[in-house]
């Protein structure tokens, strides 16, 4: 029995051993029943574990989506902000070509000196019958100093136009009497027949005046500038043009109505006449 049982044990592993090996072999064309088994208990585990798995990183993956849309959203936004911003001021640019070209012109052909100045205050109201500027007498202005801004006339002509006259100063402000104000006259004389009269300003901001003389011929649409008359305005500045004639039977006077050529609702910067120029 010692005899054979050396031999048993030898067969009986190098039984274990096909087994094993027919067990791992790549070219068996089924699997065992043993695997068999196996694989119905761990396949439902894994399918379970690789399920939930799948729901985590597709989560993770939601979560990591939203911070980065929320960081994209953010950053379009102030491109939007941006893109809107520098919009607004090129349409800004655009607007005011025309009227800085205007300023330009009249700049260069006026014989007056003049000193830019930005509106900071205004009565309540519509129009700037009286408003405050950013310079004073520190700037070389003083009580009475003339204000203008280029007007565009029908004929592509650049003239200064009236805007009123500086009635107080404070060392780095002024304030600013319009010519459409009720407290203002101005004197004036009609281009085409030199026709002259006085202008008075209103609490609607309208213009309304006589002539001196009551058969002037004057006619609508015709030209004002300033007479000189009183030596509160200097002579030749453009005030607007007539609007009205009005003649009534029994008046000793012609009325007129006069549409002013500078807008008293949209003021922002203008011009304070400091001197006359010196050519050489």
């Amino acid at each position: 029995m010692k005899k054979y049982r050396g031999r048993m044990i030898v067969a009986l592993v190098a039984i274990i051993l096909l087994i094993i090996i027919g067990i791992t072999s790549k070219n068996r064309q089924s699997i065992t029943s043993i695997e068999n088994i196996v694989g119905k208990i761990v396949t439902p585990v894994q399918g379970l574990f690789y399920t939930v798995d799948q729901k985590i990183t597709n989560a993770m993956k939601s979560v990591t989506n939203v911070f980065k849309l929320k960081a994209e959203n953010e950053k379009m936004k102030a491109e939007i902000l941006k893109l809107k911003a520098e919009n607004r001021k090129m349409e800004d640019i655009i607007s005011r070509a025309e009227y800085l070209k205007n300023e330009a012109i009249m700049l260069e052909k006026s014989k007056y000196n003049f000193i830019k100045a930005k509106i900071i205050g205004k009565d309540p109201g519509n129009w700037f019958d009286r408003f405050i500027i950013n310079k004073g007498s520190r700037d070389g202005i003083k009580e009475g100093s003339i204000i203008i801004k280029a007007v565009k006339l029908d004929e592509d002509i650049i003239e200064e136009g009236l805007v009123g006259k500086v009635i107080e100063v404070g060392d780095s402000w002024s304030e600013v009497l319009a010519i459409v104000d009720e407290g203002s006259k101005v004197s004036f004389k009609v281009i085409r027949t030199q026709d002259g009269g006085i202008l008075n300003g209103s609490i609607t901001g309208e213009m309304s005046g006589y002539l001196f003389d009551s058969n002037a011929d004057i006619v609508e649409g015709d030209k004002l500038i300033t007479s000189g008359l009183g030596e509160v305005f200097v002579e030749g500045l453009y005030i607007g043009k007539i609007k009205k004639v009005i003649k009534k039977g029994n008046d000793l006077v012609k009325r007129i109505l006069v549409e002013p050529a500078i807008n008293f609702k949209k003021l922002d910067y203008v011009y304070v006449i400091t001197g006359v120029k010196e050519y050489k």
